[in-house]
């Protein structure tokens, strides 16, 4: 479906969240033969790809003592928004063809 194509934002958004997923998908291809084989595959004709690592920490919540855990004086809630597509629903098809009867 092209853009022109969408009927609304709805059917719309969800073309390009499945081009996004698709898009996702190949990334994850191209990285994983690049760290494959680093060696081939890095200088291409318009760029050059570089792997680099990179390290970080991480807090581990559940570590801590239960009694941290359940105290609710560090705990708090936010509430957020979120769109989801969903399939429309689809008008029931009969299960076998309808007879038309003429009458004169």
């Amino acid at each position: 479906m092209h853009k022109a194509d969408a009927a609304n934002p709805a059917d719309e958004l969800a073309e390009v969240r499945a081009a996004i997923a698709r898009l996702r998908l190949r990334e994850a291809r191209l990285c994983a033969t690049i760290l494959a084989g680093p060696d081939s595959g890095l200088e291409g004709r318009h760029f050059r790809a570089e792997v680099a690592e990179r390290r970080f920490r991480l807090f581990d919540a559940a570590r801590l003592p239960e009694t941290v855990l359940a105290d609710p004086r560090y705990w708090s809630e936010s509430v957020t928004q979120e769109v989801r597509c969903l399939p429309a629903a689809v008008a029931a098809t009969p299960s076998r063809p309808r007879r038309l009867w003429i009458v004169h």
